[in-house]
């Protein structure tokens, strides 16, 4: 369905609103200026917890994750108070544009388009697309996502969608796009789609929490690397150099190494 530009941004922001709703550990729908109980300023960090090992809620309804321990980790070095918004990948950046966040970590890949709309921190994670495939699959690079004329998974304005887009064209059928990719790869299980494409971390982290699944990955040396950042409002200067700082004492001391080594293993 087609919508009206003014339409389609106020269904926009009532979505956004009732995100607020959704989450775990949720946070009033204003933005900074808050305090915490000891008098720290408390800044709302959004998220979109579908996104394991990176973030996600846990067995006690909470939200946890790499992500999640670091940006606690972050404001302890930082002094200030942080409360997390769980919302949805479709209006999150929408959440940082229109105040109800102050920041946003979920794996947001750093890209030259995201930059026009806001600022990011020094990266702090690399990364990289994984193709998974069934594992009778007969795929052995991207490529074969084309000549064989194949139905793709991705997450919805994902760097997924973005390089799948490329190769396919934008308004390709061969495109299904899903609100998250635990979702993609559940279509990929049961035969919805052929191949899944999306970040390697989350890819693997589905296939070790399903071992069952029959599925298997498959590199290919043309996707780029990619490096996630942690996003504020555009030009605010002040907070975006209080996160790299702690950013850089964190890797410095080893606490950042203690995270990745509790969600991914040992470094290589």
């Amino acid at each position: 369905m087609r919508l009206r530009y003014g339409t389609l941004i106020v269904w926009l922001l009532a979505l956004a609103l009732v995100a607020v709703g959704c989450g775990t550990q949720q946070t009033a729908q204003t933005g900074s200026g808050g305090e915490a109980a000891d008098g720290k300023k408390t800044l709302v960090v959004g998220m979109d917890a579908s996104f394991a090992p990176f973030e996600y809620v846990d067995a006690n309804n909470q939200l946890t994750g790499f992500d999640v321990d670091l940006m606690k980790a972050i404001a302890k070095e930082a002094g200030f108070a942080v409360q997390f918004k769980n919302t949805s990948w479709e209006v999150l950046f929408l959440t940082l544009q229109n105040g109800e966040t102050d920041v946003l970590i979920s794996g947001i890949t750093i890209t030259d388009e995201r930059k026009k709309t806001m600022d990011f921190s020094e990266p702090y994670f690399e990364a990289a697309q994984l193709i998974a495939v069934r594992e009778d699959a007969n795929v052995t690079q991207f490529a074969d996502l084309k000549d064989k004329n194949l139905t793709v998974g991705v997450q919805t304005g994902s760097t997924a969608d973005t390089i799948v887009s490329e190769l396919l064209g934008k308004t390709s059928p061969n495109i299904k796009r899903y609100e998250t990719v635990p979702n993609a790869m559940q279509a990929l299980q049961i035969g919805d789609v052929d191949v899944v494409v999306a970040d390697n971390a989350v890819v693997q982290n589905y296939l070790k929490n399903n071992p069952d699944a029959k599925l298997k990955t498959v590199e290919d040396e043309a996707f780029p690397k990619e490096y996630y950042g942690i996003a504020v409002k555009k030009g605010n200067k002040e907070l975006l150099d209080k996160i790299n700082k702690a950013l850089k004492t964190l890797k410095e001391n080893g606490t950042y190494d203690r995270l990745y080594e509790k969600y991914f293993g040992k470094a290589n």
